[in-house]
């Protein structure tokens, strides 16, 4: 041992460096007699790289001294009753994923979660817990996953999710739960980011109807197998979940039982609707201006008792209750009302009340608000967007045409004449219909003048680079000059002379 601490003594001091803090340590309790070592794998249990597993031991307490280098710890199938706080005897900051499904625990002692900050899953499910205390899962601040499944939990005491900031999947399903558990939306303290609710399975009977509408627009939650009482406010739920198509509802339709009636049974309307298919209405104002806006398909006067909800883009509202603070409100008769539009309050407002029948496929119960002229704005910028984009679009084209002509004109006149007369008289080298422009003096036959302007021979196609035994005439001639352009034999000359037809070969 001495050896090691001389040679690590050693390393550090070459070069006159100081000593490692780390090192420092080491040394230290190397001298003393401690040498660290890595804790052993429990008996009864499997250890393998950063994985243990002490499924199925019977194990009626847990292991003491686990070795801290997991991310995931097994403990599943045993006869655990309790866990404690110190049930690990130091931090475990590579710990993910604790199993403690399928034991008898019944009581969880306060942050007795505290030495796995990092858990991101936490499995308690097919135990006995009954109550949820305060504070039992502090600590676990990077939790995204709870599951406490098969389980008697009758009770959720306030706070108990108070430090579990990043959650956004809990499972409650097969408990004893006759409350909606409302605190995990509404306490400032819960979780933010609560995605996923599973409260199938429970004993709820009466739900919170206007904070399910509010809630269910960014969260999922389960429902099913619910002894539910099936009132006006709960049918006016389950058909705009229809309409919405809420996959939670969807996919379970045939398990949203009522007690001691069917869904379909619930009478609410009393011919209080229109047989009319809802259509979607707009409705502008300006900022400051009340405006009113009534209840699709519902007919005045409303039905005593009816309560008419109304989704807004922030939250939801109803007939029943109204926010003294808020300058929206429900109006006994289903109108929903602006006491001083906002700005801010642009957006699509559902109508939902209980109607007896189930949405159409083409019906829409909303409502599309626009407060100030931002529609009329955006109209007229889009218009001038788009007439700005017409002319660019216009004025790029006509460009194009100028500079083509430009180019086409510049190829008639400047270009030289590519066909040569050979010397034996023929013309080589163009050998197809051929389009000759000559403007240069040189390439007319001397004794002869230039001519005033272009002229242009179309010629018929001949082999290139081949002898033309049988004579051809020009198809078509066009001459734009006097008869000082024609030869003596009749050929006439456009920008150089041609031979007589007759001669060439």
């Amino acid at each position: 041992m001495h050896a090691v601490a001389s040679q690590l003594l050693g390393r550090t001091n070459v070069g006159g460096s100081c000593c490692n803090p780390a090192v420092e340590a080491m040394l230290l309790l190397l001298c003393l007699g401690f040498i660290p070592t890595v804790a052993p794998c429990p008996p009864h249990c499997l250890c393998a790289s950063d994985i243990i597993s002490c499924s199925g031991s019977n194990l009626s307490a847990l292991p003491f001294g686990l070795p801290s280098y997991a991310t995931r710890l097994d403990l599943s199938h045993n006869a655990l009753r309790v866990v404690h706080v110190d049930w690990v005897s130091q931090p475990f900051h590579w710990l993910t994923t604790l199993v403690l499904s399928w034991n008898s625990i019944s009581q969880i002692e306060v942050a007795a979660f505290i030495l796995t900050p990092h858990l991101l899953h936490l499995d308690l499910s097919s135990n006995q817990l009954r109550v949820l205390n305060s504070s039992i899962f502090t600590g676990l601040t990077e939790l995204k996953e709870l599951l406490l499944i098969g389980n008697q939990i009758a009770q959720i005491m306030p706070g108990a999710f108070s430090d579990v900031n990043s959650l956004q999947r809990l499972y409650l399903s097969v408990n004893s739960l006759t409350t909606f558990p409302l605190g995990l939306f509404e306490d400032p303290g819960g979780p933010r980011n609560l995605t996923f609710l599973d409260l199938s399975h429970n004993r709820l009977s009466k739900l919170p109807i206007q904070s399910l509408l509010s809630v269910s627009r960014h969260a999922v939650i389960y429902l099913q197998e619910n002894p539910l009482l099936c009132d006006c406010a709960l049918i006016a739920l389950l058909e705009y979940w229809l309409w919405k198509q809420y996959r939670p509802l969807v996919d379970f339709q045939g398990e949203y039982q009522c007690r001691g009636t069917a869904v379909r049974e619930v009478r609410c309307t009393h011919g209080g609707l229109s047989d009319v298919p809802l259509v979607a209405q707009n409705y502008q104002v300006e900022p400051g201006e009340w405006l009113r806006v009534p209840c699709p398909g519902l007919k005045l006067p409303v039905q005593e008792g009816l309560i008419v909800f109304w989704v807004t883009p922030k939250t939801a509202v109803n007939s029943t209750a109204s926010d003294p603070s808020s300058h929206l409100s429900v109006l006994p008769n289903g109108t929903l009302e602006f006491q001083g539009a906002l700005m801010e309050d642009s957006g699509i407002y559902e109508c939902v009340v209980a109607r007896g029948r189930y949405y159409d496929v083409e019906e829409s119960p909303e409502a599309r608000v626009m407060v100030g002229n931002s529609t009329i704005s955006s109209t007229t910028s889009l218009a001038r967007r788009s007439s700005g984009e017409h002319f660019n679009t216009a004025f790029t084209t006509l460009a194009s045409c100028v500079i083509s002509i430009i180019l086409v004109l510049l190829y008639l006149y400047l270009t030289p004449c590519q066909c040569r007369e050979s010397r034996g008289g023929g013309s080589r080298g163009c050998g197809a219909r051929a389009i000759i422009l000559c403007s240069d003096p040189r390439e007319v036959e001397s004794g002869q003048r230039r001519a005033n302007g272009k002229r242009v021979v179309f010629l018929e196609p001949q082999a290139d680079d081949s002898d033309i035994s049988v004579p051809k005439t020009p198809v078509m001639t066009l001459d734009h000059v006097s008869n000082e352009g024609i030869l003596k034999n009749g050929s006439r000359t456009v920008g150089h002379t041609l031979t007589d037809p007759t001669h060439m070969t």
